[in-house]
């Protein structure tokens, strides 16, 4: 039974807000739980979107973080379709697009990340998509499939994660495919030149084409659809199809008209403390939208990555009822491409390591990369090789010095190298 005296809002519809829901009544929280997403579909994972359920490979139903009926066992009250347009931190009260209004005595703003847009001419012709909601993936699924039977080409403009995994996905279909990047390789800034290569040709030998330290400048059309894209180095590409793949800038409007804290541009987000808790002390805030200090690297991080709003959602819910929070977790993402699985752990930013280092056999693409600073590891990377993401997150927490021939050598465990 559901004691109204109390209401815990949440306002994001995808992970994060779903798990810190049910991690409010995992704990045993009897108030209200109301839910506002501005989706029409129930929560989901986002990760399939750009993987097997564009792929092809995953029913639509897969992607969903629980079953609907589950929200109403749970006496989570949803509100789909709706978006939250006024937060008003005098009179705890989230205002709807409808007009309604919604009391919060505790909230958690989960409103995630929306994809950044080519600032170019023919930007709204039918054929340029972008990818970040379910309904995107749908569209795009379909599309991929007619560029594969047609022997149509798809123009990526942006090498990094999202960009990578459609322009694999496009390849199973038989589409042909040009990524454009501005940077020298794909995943330059994330991951670093010698590792951005190694993806760049992991994609040639599937016949993809990149064109680097270039950028769109126009996309070339006829009666609304796509016929081609000019860069700024002179060439024209032909494309019927044109993902912007070129990153997602933090939706921080709510907060921002509320007069919340916000991190600095360049991290961008929401600014909240290890328990995730905003300048409001009745406010929290996770997943993607939350640049949250992490007391491991001193420093504050904002991480759009499926782990940080599975993790940050329950994080967040269990500081909500008062709990001693501190979200520490290691930064971890994972890509499928080509049958290549990747997870990475760690962070390394560009200009913060001082070596890589690399185990296994590049050529057979199984092995590990680590990155370090001073003989520190700070982040790693398995392809192809199970079980060590435990082992690589101990040696990037533990900040121990560790010998790089060591790090180099598959015979020496990673275990004995990460210790307790």
């Amino acid at each position: 039974m559901v004691d109204a005296h109390r209401t815990f809002v949440i306002v994001g519809g995808g992970l994060a807000g779903a798990k810190a829901a049910e991690t409010l009544r995992a704990e045993g929280f009897t108030g209200r739980v109301i839910l506002i997403g501005d989706e029409r579909d129930h929560p989901y994972e986002r990760p399939a979107l750009s993987k097997d359920y564009l792929a092809g490979t995953a029913e639509r139903g897969s992607v969903f973080v629980h079953e609907p009926a589950w929200y109403a066992r749970a006496e989570v009250e949803l509100h789909l379709g709706q978006p939250a347009v006024r937060l008003d931190r005098d009179t705890r009260t989230v205002e709807l697009g409808d007009g309604a209004r919604v009391h919060y005595d505790a909230l958690l703003l989960a409103t995630g990340a929306e994809p950044r847009r080519l600032d170019v001419p023919g930007t709204d012709l039918a054929g340029v998509h972008h990818l970040r909601r379910l309904a995107h993936a749908d569209r795009l699924r379909g599309v991929l499939a007619g560029l594969g039977r047609d022997n149509g080409h798809l123009v990526v403009a942006g090498a990094g994660w999202i960009g990578l995994e459609v322009a694999a996905a496009a390849r199973t279909y038989g589409a042909e495919v040009t990524v454009i990047e501005t940077l020298p390789t794909p995943l330059h800034s994330a991951l670093g030149p010698e590792m951005g290569e190694i993806l760049a040709d992991l994609h040639r030998e599937h016949g993809v084409r990149f064109r680097f330290g270039t950028r769109i400048t126009e996309i070339v059309g006829q009666d609304s659809q796509v016929l081609a894209v000019r860069t700024e180095d002179g060439d024209e590409h032909p494309a019927h199809t044109v993902l912007a793949a070129i990153g997602a800038a933090p939706r921080i409007s709510l907060a921002r008209t509320a007069g919340l804290e916000l991190a600095e541009e360049s991290i961008g987000g929401i600014a909240v403390d290890a328990s995730l808790r905003t300048s409001d002390p009745h406010i929290h805030a996770a997943g993607d939208v939350a640049a949250f200090h992490h007391p491991l690297f001193d420093t504050r991080l904002r991480v759009e990555h499926w782990a940080n709003a599975l993790h940050g959602g329950p994080a967040a819910a269990r500081a909500m009822l008062g709990q001693e929070v501190v979200h520490d977790r290691i930064p971890y993402f994972f890509s499928d491409q080509y049958g290549m699985s990747m997870e990475y752990s760690g962070w390394a930013p560009p200009g913060s390591y001082d070596q890589m280092v690399v185990r296994g056999d590049v050529g057979k693409r199984e092995f590990v990369a680590f990155w370090l600073h001073e003989e520190r590891v700070l982040a790693g990377l398995n392809a192809n090789v199970r079980d060590v993401t435990d082992p690589i997150q101990r040696l990037v927490r533990s900040g121990r010095r560790t010998d790089p021939e060591k790090l180099a050598d598959p015979s020496v465990p990673l275990d004995d190298l990460a210790g307790d």
